[in-house]
């Protein structure tokens, strides 16, 4: 059947940390690091995080920090007062703006290119409530047809109720939806026991072993989807 709706999850795949603000507030406890050599260590501690011991043990606030900790950690900043601080700062930011707010170049065409398709988007995020102002702050709220938000919605990925209640909001059929994220045991396990198809956006090849689609980029994405690979 072909493909009608495309889930995606936001941090990960639409948007990333700001890491000239997280450089800039640990430079301010006197610690210093670049913000490409925090990006670089970003999709590794995603792979430590991605562990179904972690992710049944933590919820997403939980495993937000414990994968800054992991970053710093890969970066080569080992963890003290002045990080611990530096973290403080930001969570205070996140709470109050949304520390991720990086958006790819490759973002807004691709979204654009599958609406063109004639493709419903809908986000389906494990976030912290301010998912939809932040959206509309990045310029993304009209490029996609509907913005679930785990905290307003009082249930989180991986558990299928958040995605029955997207699927309902999105008019929306299993057998013709796919959602898209960046954690296998949060977004594909979740998807699929909702009896979506997950796709695994996996940029950096950290997992080869994933037993369902994966791509490296919401370019490959477009083009896969072009191709039929999900009809």
């Amino acid at each position: 059947m072909p493909l009608e709706t495309v889930f995606l999850d936001a941090g990960g795949v639409l948007m990333f940390p700001n890491w000239t603000r997280i450089s800039g507030a640990l430079a301010r406890q006197g610690v210093q690091v670049a913000p490409d050599t925090l990006a670089r260590a970003e999709p590794h501690a995603r792979r430590q995080i991605d562990d179904l011991k972690v992710i049944g043990w933590t919820d997403d606030a939980a495993r937000g920090w414990l994968f800054f900790d992991l970053i710093l950690e890969r970066a080569g900043i080992p963890r003290s007062d002045a990080t611990a601080a530096a973290l403080a700062e930001l969570h205070a930011y996140h709470q109050a703006n949304n520390l991720w707010e990086f958006v790819p170049s490759n973002v807004k065409p691709a979204l654009a290119a599958m609406r063109a398709g004639g493709l419903r988007l809908t986000v389906v995020s494990n976030a912290n409530g301010t998912l939809s102002a932040h959206m509309a702050r990045l310029g993304l709220d009209t490029m996609v047809d509907c913005v679930l938000d785990s905290c307003d919605e009082k249930v989180e990925k991986p558990d299928p109720r958040l995605f029955r209640i997207a699927l309902d909001r999105s008019n929306a059929r299993p057998e013709t939806t796919i959602h898209v994220g960046d954690l296998y045991h949060v977004d594909v396990v979740g998807a699929r026991s909702a009896g979506l198809r997950g796709v695994l956006l996996d940029e950096a090849d950290l997992r080869p072993d994933a037993d369902c689609p994966r791509v490296r980029s919401l370019d490959d994405l477009v083009a896969r989807i072009d191709a039929g690979e999900f009809d």
